[in-house]
This record gives C-alpha cells, sequence and structure tokens, in this order.
C-alpha cells in the first residue's frame, strides 16, 4: 500500500489541546482518540518525555489550512444565480467526501453512518436539479435566453 500522505499538520478544529493528536492521527489515517490513548498510556506508563514532544509538536507543526470548497460551474447573473449564491453553504455537503472504515481504528465514518450521508447528499443533488430544471423550462429563461441572443 503506497500512498501519498502528504504533510503533517495540526489539526486545531478536531484537537483538544492544541490539535497535535488530531494532527497526527489525522496524517496516519486513524482515529483521533485511538492517538490520544496512546499518547496518554505512554506517559502514564513510563515515557514523559512525551509531554516534551508534544509541546515541541506544538510550536513546530503549522496549522492545518482551511478547505475551501469550491462550485463545480460559475454562475451567471439571473434568478438561478442568486439560489445558487443562496445555497453556497449546501455545497459544502456535497463536495465533502465520505470516507468508509474497515477497520475500527481507521479514520472514516461506519458503513450505516456513509449510506446516511450518501442519500443526503443525493436528496441535496436531487434538489438542486429540480431547481435547475425549473428554471430551464420557465418563460424567463426563454426571454433571457433570447435577449442574449441579441
Amino acid at each position: 500500500m503506497n500512498r501519498s500522505r502528504g504533510e503533517l499538520y495540526r489539526n486545531a478544529e478536531q484537537g483538544k489541546i492544541a490539535g497535535v493528536c488530531a494532527g497526527i492521527a489525522d496524517y496516519f489515517g486513524w482515529e483521533t482518540w485511538l492517538v490520544r490513548i496512546l499518547v496518554v498510556s505512554a506517559v502514564l506508563f513510563g515515557m514523559p518525555f512525551l509531554i516534551l514532544g508534544y509541546i515541541a509538536g506544538w510550536f513546530i507543526l503549522d496549522k492545518a489550512p482551511e478547505k475551501t470548497v469550491k462550485g463545480n460551474f460559475e454562475a451567471s447573473d439571473g434568478q438561478y444565480s442568486n439560489r445558487y449564491q443562496q445555497g453556497r453553504k449546501k455545497a459544502d455537503v456535497i463536495n465533502e467526501s465520505i470516507k468508509v472504515k474497515a477497520r475500527i481504528w481507521q479514520a472514516g465514518e461506519p458503513p450505516k453512518q456513509a449510506l446516511y450521508d450518501i442519500r443526503r447528499k443525493f436528496r441535496s443533488l436531487e434538489k438542486k436539479v429540480q431547481a435547475m430544471e425549473q428554471y430551464v423550462t420557465s418563460a424567463e429563461f426563454t426571454v433571457s435566453r433570447e435577449i442574449n441572443k441579441l
């Protein structure tokens, strides 16, 4: 299994103290709770130097860059564009990836939760398609298209 892991960052959004354990979990594709348990257990069972390592990671590692979601298309002026801009937050739901975990320590969702999320994405997409169909079949679209042809 040769996959690129990317860079190691602190994940301050999911972290309890500084996000070092969450960043390590993201890097290796593990659950955050597992990394936290391993670090706390190691400190309690005779490896107090990990506290210094955690503090060093806090200062050395950069914060994870914010995820920006870009739409699949650019909307033009018009009524559909306004609806598109209002529904911009719903694009986050559509563009987020769903990771299903195969083992308990891996990061991701259980299969039942993943199916629920996929169903939610499809419902959101269906609503968008219905809005586009409604606009394209409207008289406003026909008038707008004829004006643009001039």
